[in-house]
């Protein structure tokens, strides 16, 4: 029998007892070993030869990632493990650690209940490190902690046995810190990661081997073991006397949760708005198989052969094929399923059945998109959709470069969408126009890239253009917007959203899924009036639609034509045509025709639309442009070229600490002056400088440039070059 048929026995052998489960993910900042980690410890697992582990990146199966030797896509696998004579299943997901590919962190969060975070014993915990951990916390997932490269502090450091344990300990603290400051009831909950007790282990990925404190004690290997091999570079003993696979993999199971303790503690966090006392709300709780299916969708791929596959986790019930599911805020049709399987890296093995506490991969899910919540029951609560950290900050025009691949291209386009939701795909069927807007340049070179090579249609793409947003920076009402027969009006109050609310919205707080006396309540406390809060009628985005009159006829069976029109003028505000953000726009007086022909939606919606939009003018119609967190590591001397070329870039300093002889450099940009930044810091600081960015929202424009940058979007987008008057809206 083949290596891998006996693993597909065991695996599925395994997949009915919750208990034996780990469901985890491998994350950590980019290039600090998760890949590398994940092949070893598949070798370790009997997966893979030893031979070629650590070298193959076999979670990389897309021919991209292998060329460009970095993670883009999430990749699953599962594998036994033997701990004390019992087998465990591990379902592992292999997450990709560079900033432009975080939504698939957030997504892969989702579908586990432990993570392993990989820190680099030599960089220690870097912007990305922070950033996959408060992703981790925030889905109640639980982290330990893996050391990785400590050859590096040895060999190339040339660290004493002393120092290397300092340098150790000072990782462990400084994540210890961040998980106490993200979280700190978690934290004195048992959360806190403490070597003694095992939730740590030290090692190279690359070299097989690890070490822990348990391990220590059950195999006799010191401390200073460790560090002669090291030394005298003997790593294949270190490697067979202390294996990664195994120190790892026990840390796994004992530490981390199996699906019955964790979803306990994790369904209340991800279905806030769901009755525990349900039946399915008690069947999620307790994993249970027999109950209702319910499946959170994490990601979607597309398979030549089979077409759409949903990756998701399985909260409770069992999936067959045939089995009739619905996808929740669709159209209720039955879906029915056509395969389960789970997934062996790019591999998708089929299954008989698959019960809770497992990551399921499905075909014929066809209404579902990623963060759909399905199940057998027609009406279940949805599960909290899910919060991507960063927004798509850069866009490239495409289009095809044959004119008969005209229509394959605007499937493609929706695929692309449905496949990874970080992504926006505008279809402009006036101006045939094609926009992607993506995380950055690498996320757009990558997706454009995959159009042409897997989907097989040729395309030219645009250079990549900045995204920008449009906000107001002062008051203007009550303005009249009149219908264009003039017997209805509308009159309208803007104001710039209160960064506290707009926070609330961004963290999931304040939104239209939640009841109305606790938004309300919510709102008050925040600071708004009482009436006010009641009244909230929309949110869009971060903006916010207030219905503030009182008993006024008609109006209800017209309110939704008024948010029509609202949402029309908030895709593209007046300045720039750019989606407007952090506006409070509160409805004060209407007039209404009696007559309901004459209050049609060509009345209403053009109304709203041109009251809004002048509104945006008269308080003040101003550019957000988007900013990265800029983090560099360089020698000393090379500090003055590295901070030189920040500032030189409209960029800020705000913090400098000396490291040994490195200094570390943080300070932020905008994204539109970043354009090329790699080749120039490289040539600054002789190659020595290592940098990373993390998205750090949206900032106004300098007013010194604010006309510049409207014009040359307007030019772009072929818009009039005049700024448009709040009365060519009010005419």
């Amino acid at each position: 029998m083949t290596r891998r048929k006996k693993m597909v026995e065991r695996v599925t052998g395994l997949m009915s007892n919750p208990e034996n489960i780990r469901n985890i993910g491998i994350v950590a900042h980019i290039d600090h070993g998760k890949t590398t980690l994940s092949d070893n410890l598949l070798a370790g697992a009997g997966m893979i030869s030893d031979e070629i582990a650590g070298k193959a990146c076999w979670m990389d199966s897309d021919e991209e990632e292998q060329a460009r030797g970095i993670t883009i896509d999430s990749s699953n696998v599962s594998m036994v493990h033997e701990y004390k004579g019992k087998e465990y299943l591990i379902n592992m997901i292999d997450t990709p650690g560079h900033v432009d590919f975080g939504g698939d962190v957030t997504r892969a969060m989702r579908a586990v209940d432990g993570a392993v975070v990989l820190v680099d014993a030599v960089e220690g915990t870097m912007p990305q490190t922070e950033t996959v951990l408060r992703q981790a916390l925030k889905e109640g997932v639980m982290p330990v902690l893996f050391v990785n490269k400590v050859d590096r502090l040895i060999n190339e450091l040339k660290v004493d046995e002393m120092e290397m344990q300092i340098r150790l300990g000072k990782v462990i603290d400084k994540v210890n810190k961040l998980i106490k400051g993200m979280n700190e009831e978690a934290f004195k909950n048992g959360w806190k990661l403490d070597a003694a007790d095992g939730r740590v282990a030290f090692g190279s990925a690359l070299y097989n081997w690890a070490i822990s404190v348990p391990y220590m004690k059950q195999s006799g290997i010191s401390f200073k073991d460790v560090y002669d091999l090291c030394k005298a570079e003997d790593m294949k003993t270190l490697a067979k006397k202390s294996p990664l696979c195994e120190v790892v993999l026990d840390m796994v199971v004992r530490h981390l949760p199996n699906p019955d303790q964790a979803q306990k503690r994790r369904v209340p966090i991800i279905w806030q708005h769901g009755d525990p006392n349900t039946p399915e709300g008690k069947s999620m709780l307790n994993c249970d198989p027999n109950g209702a299916a319910c499946l959170m969708v994490t990601d979607i791929s597309f398979d030549q052969h089979a077409g759409e596959v949903a990756t998701g986790r399985l909260f409770s019930g069992t999936l067959r094929r045939g089995t009739e599911l619905y996808v929740m805020g669709t159209a209720m049709k039955v879906n029915r399923l056509t395969q389960v399987g789970i997934f062996m890296g790019a591999e998708r093995i089929e299954v008989e059945a698959l019960p809770a506490g497992n990551i399921a991969a499905v075909t014929g899910l066809k209404d579902a998109i990623v963060g759909s919540t399905v199940s057998t029951l027609m009406d279940m609560t949805p599960f909290e959709s899910l919060k991507h950290y960063s927004e798509p900050v850069m866009t490239v025009a495409v289009e095809a470069k044959n004119m008969k691949d005209l229509p394959k291209l605007v499937t493609v386009l929706r695929q692309v969408a449905k496949e990874d939701p970080t992504v926006r795909v505008t279809i402009d069927e006036e101006t045939g126009e094609h926009l992607i807007s993506g995380m950055g340049e690498l996320h757009l070179e990558i997706i454009t890239g995959r159009i042409a090579r897997d989907k097989g249609v040729e395309i030219v793409t645009s250079p990549p253009i900045v995204v920008y947003r449009e906000t107001v920076t002062g008051t203007a009402g009550p303005v009249e917007g009149k219908s264009p027969n003039r017997h209805n009006r509308f009159y309208i109050n803007i104001e710039p959203m209160p960064e506290n609310i707009v926070k609330l919205i961004k963290d999931g707080e304040v939104s239209m899924d939640m009841p109305q006396l606790e938004r309300r309540d919510v709102l008050v406390e925040a600071g708004f009036g009482k009436d006010e809060a009641k009244s909230v009628k929309a949110i869009e985005g971060t903006n916010m639609f207030i219905d503030m009159t009182k008993g006024i006829q008609y109006l209800n069976e017209t309110m939704e034509l008024v948010l029509d029109g609202w949402r029309e003028a908030l895709e593209g505000g007046p300045l720039a045509d750019e989606l407007v953000q952090n506006v409070k726009i509160s409805l004060m007086d209407v007039k209404l025709h009696e007559d309901a022909i004459h209050r049609g939606p060509a009345q209403v919606i053009p109304a709203v639309r041109s009251a809004v939009k002048a509104g945006l003018l008269m308080a003040g119609d101003s550019l957000l442009e988007p900013m990265q967190k800029i983090q560099i590591t360089v020698p000393q001397d090379h500090m003055g070229s590295a901070t030189g070329l920040l500032q030189g870039r409209r960029g800020q300093v705000y913090d400098m600490q000396s490291e040994g002889d490195t200094m570390i450099v943080t300070g932020k940009a905008p994204v539109a002056e970043l354009f090329g930044f790699a080749g120039d810091v490289r040539s600054a600081t002789e190659g020595r400088a290592m940098w990373s960015t993390e998205f750090a929202g949206f900032e106004t424009v300098p007013q010194g440039m604010l006309k510049e940058i409207v014009k040359a979007i307007r030019q772009r987008k072929g818009l009039k070059e005049q700024i448009p008057e709040p009365a060519d809206y009010l005419a």
